[in-house]
């Protein structure tokens, strides 16, 4: 059986959302948009739980990176696997191994450069122990 990534990419963040017909969709939830959510120019958010198999998860990521917001700097997607952790933003993939906190102590500290909030970006329960 092969394997895949498990994530999450909320399809506002998206100029070009051709990505999302490549993919196998899980779920879909529409969220209203509250103040906590930090993106004011949006009244919902429609948060897609997806599913990648590992040999698309680099040319998945590639193309999620091209397809994200570029007005709005502060949009990212992610996926993961029991080793590997994909954060995607405009332009920029962090590739995490979900063993390492600095790997993650980096995407955090790109975030934040952004203006994310930063419990958007707490992913500390991710982080694995050998």
């Amino acid at each position: 059986m092969e394997r895949h990534f498990v994530g999450v990419i909320i399809e506002e963040s998206l100029e070009n959302k051709d990505v999302l017909k490549k993919i196998k969709i899980l779920k879909t939830k529409i969220e209203k948009v509250t103040q906590k959510h930090n993106t004011p120019y949006l009244k919902q958010w429609t948060s897609h739980t997806v599913e990648i198999l590992e040999n698309q998860a680099d040319e998945v990521a590639e193309e999620l990176s091209n397809s994200i917001d570029s007005k709005h700097s502060n949009w990212y997607a992610d996926y993961k696997n029991e080793k590997i952790h994909y954060f995607i933003f405009r332009n920029k993939i962090f590739k995490v191994d979900r063993y390492k906190k600095e790997q993650y102590d980096e995407f955090v500290k790109y975030g934040l450069s952004l203006g994310i909030p930063e419990h958007q970006l707490d992913f500390s329960q991710d982080i694995l122990k050998r």
